[in-house]
């Protein structure tokens, strides 16, 4: 695993500092203190993604706590869906069922590289509570094992003023489409 240099950890703190305070309303009960303790405490895993996060246009912030752990959730909170996770289907599985015009990855694979989860529909909600996220794009939600065995895989949207759940088959692959990731730190 590569480690961060000193000046890319800096830039990637700076980075997130200045998002963080410039959106308090994602973290009301946070003080960049704690962030910033907890981000001094990361190892080299964590630190490389969150730098994955925000070099793939996915503006990571911290979106709360988890409460059974006390960690923190970073969520890419990019208003529409990263830039430089499109156009990828859901899984491995899809892409290799494919046989012509296949995408260059699939989403979870592209999160697995990455060291970060795709949202679940929860997760998704709860994003959309801090923010309005994916207004023109939509998203490739983690999808629950027993539906992904039918072949389909789960996406999210807001439109007219809600978050939107929708189906598709894994193999599919738009323009407009990526994934949202988060961490646990």
């Amino acid at each position: 695993m590569k480690t961060l240099t000193k000046d890319q950890k800096e830039e990637l703190v700076e980075k997130l500092e200045k998002r963080f305070s410039e959106n308090a309303g994602r973290h009301p009960n946070l003080t960049w203190h704690d962030v910033f303790a907890t981000l001094e405490r990361a190892d080299d895993a964590a630190l490389n993604a969150l730098h994955a996060m925000e070099d793939s246009q996915g503006e990571p912030d911290v979106i709360g706590t988890d409460a059974d752990t006390g960690k923190l959730i970073f969520c890419d909170c990019a208003p529409e869906s990263p830039t430089g996770r499109r156009s990828l289907c859901y899984d491995q599985e899809a892409l290799d069922s494919r046989k012509q015009n296949k995408p260059v990855d699939s989403a979870v694979e592209v999160a697995r590289s990455m060291g970060i989860e795709l949202l679940d529909e929860e997760a998704y909600k709860r994003l959309q509570e801090v923010g309005k996220f994916d207004t023109k794009t939509s998203s490739w939600l983690r999808t629950p094992e027993e539906f992904r065995k039918l072949g389909g895989a789960l996406f999210g949207d807001y439109r007219f003023g809600r978050v939107f759940i929708y189906h598709n088959g894994a193999e599919s692959y738009y323009a407009a489409r990526g994934f949202r990731g988060m961490l646990h730190i």
